[in-house]
């Protein structure tokens, strides 16, 4: 019998794979579809994130930083944001005493950089492809996953890694509050002539905000939050149509693009009502999904990861009733209610910044720029955005 089972083996499930197994514990990590091996010459994936600094520093202890900036990643130092040109606010990370806010990487390359790392490791059992058909527990809350080849794990904790939707959350009748947004979110990967600046931007419009993240060489990729129409409008143009598109409604970008791929992501807000039942724990986006805005998503799972490892790290007896009330006191209570926290002020940043209503729009311009002018204000969001401060 395992100690854990994870389902899924994307960044969050496979970072927690390897803190698990760091610790000593003897883990099954289940992966549906492996994902395709790196090669330098493939171009830049559409799905890509911010990893803070904070996230930085637990993959390093877990290993797989180095594996993951062997490959390519790209890191930043400043943020700027605004609506009117006037009211712009930059964040630097010098402004903190750091180097750096973080790095922009392909999820891919954080997920691949992870299985590097678990090969070290002869405690951890790969099913792969593989996918869960059925999840039981016992009178003993020992948990039995029987999977798509009808073989049977058993374990004393099955770790729900597996995404948005969720089978592990579904399967154990953890209900859900949340709903999906009005807007929608194209990432456009454009390669520049040049390597663009290590600073990323968003300006912000009544109907999205516009948004570059700078790349490893010289590519980016432009975020475009708008409404479903007009999204799936522009899915349907030509890439020559789209840059286009780009030069009419987006800021001045530094010099001229090519267009290389585009797709369009919906985006949904979603909280687990649990994020512990006996024999069941999520993680990641199983347990919270949120709105892109801020590129918090990846770094509140592995806030999540940090969280229930320092729970397991005394190695509590995994059957016994004190292990549960340590993860609902010391892992659930605690991350529903940061994740709640940053839910809500997505959410707010969201309503305040998605309109064109003019006392509206004078406040919100007056806060970025009281934001710009106010150290102590800055200090405190960049340390927040960075993951060094609660």
């Amino acid at each position: 019998m395992f100690d854990f089972c994870i389902n899924g083996a994307g960044m969050v499930g496979a970072a927690t794979a390897l803190g698990l197994a760091r610790a000593g514990y003897s883990v099954a990590l289940i992966e549906q579809r492996p994902p395709q091996t790196f090669s330098a010459e493939q171009p830049p994936d559409l799905r890509m994130s911010a990893i803070s600094t904070a996230s930085v520093n637990l993959l390093s202890e877990l290993g797989a930083w180095q594996y993951i900036q062997a490959m390519r990643v790209r890191p930043y130092h400043g943020l700027s944001v605004w609506e009117h040109p006037d009211c712009r606010t930059d964040f630097l990370a010098q402004e903190v005493g750091h180097d750096l806010l973080g790095y922009f990487a392909e999820n891919r390359i954080i997920q691949l950089g992870c299985h590097a790392a678990l090969r070290a490791y002869d405690n951890v059992s790969w099913f792969s492809p593989a996918r869960i058909e059925k999840i039981e527990r016992d009178e003993e809350q020992v948990v039995h996953v029987t999977l798509d080849n009808n073989s049977t794990l058993s374990c004393q904790w099955l770790i729900g890694a597996d995404g948005a939707e969720s089978q592990v959350r579904q399967a154990a009748g953890i209900g859900i509050s949340g709903w999906q947004y009005k807007q929608q979110a194209m990432g456009i990967i454009v390669a520049f002539a040049q390597p663009v600046d290590g600073v990323t931007w968003q300006q912000f419009t009544p109907h999205g905000p516009r948004a570059l993240l700078p790349m490893h060489d010289n590519f980016a990729s432009l975020i475009w939050y708008d409404s479903p129409e007009v999204l799936n409008d522009l899915k349907k143009q030509s890439k020559a149509q789209i840059k286009d598109r780009i030069k009419q409604y987006f800021p001045p970008l530094p010099g001229d693009f090519d267009v290389l791929n585009c797709a369009a992501f919906t985006l949904v807000r979603r909280h687990a009502s649990k994020y512990v039942l006996p024999g069941i724990i999520l993680v990641g986006d199983a347990a919270h999904t949120i709105n892109p805005l801020a590129g918090q998503g990846v770094n509140l799972g592995f806030k999540d990861i940090k969280s229930l490892l320092a729970v397991l790290s005394d190695k509590p007896d995994l059957a016994s009733t004190t292990c549960m009330q340590m993860l609902q006191e010391d892992y659930e209570q605690p991350r529903q209610r940061d994740n709640a926290l940053m839910m809500g002020a997505m959410d707010g940043f969201y309503s305040t910044f998605s309109n064109d209503i003019g006392p509206l729009k004078l406040l919100r311009n007056g806060l970025l720029k009281l934001a710009h002018h106010s150290g102590p204000v800055k200090q405190q969001v960049l340390k927040y955005a960075m993951g060094l401060s609660q």
